[in-house]
């Protein structure tokens, strides 16, 4: 899955671990997801998008959808 979590955290001047502690996840977490190793739960995502004030589909995208 495709995303724009490492853009939008480096917008805010966030790293990696304080990011991690605004959605509640570890600091590997976000990194996984920010090489598109991890696709976060939906709960997760959720999170990630009322933190940033986006839709998920505005943060996440399937890959497989284009």
């Amino acid at each position: 899955m495709k995303n724009r979590l490492k853009v939008l955290r480096a917008e805010q001047d966030w790293t990696q671990a304080q990011l991690a502690k605004e959605l509640n996840v570890s600091r590997q977490t976000v990194n996984a997801i920010e090489k598109g190793k991890f696709d976060p739960s939906l709960p997760l995502a959720f999170r990630a998008a009322r933190l940033f004030g986006l839709a998920i589909e505005d943060i996440f995208q399937d890959e497989d959808a284009f």
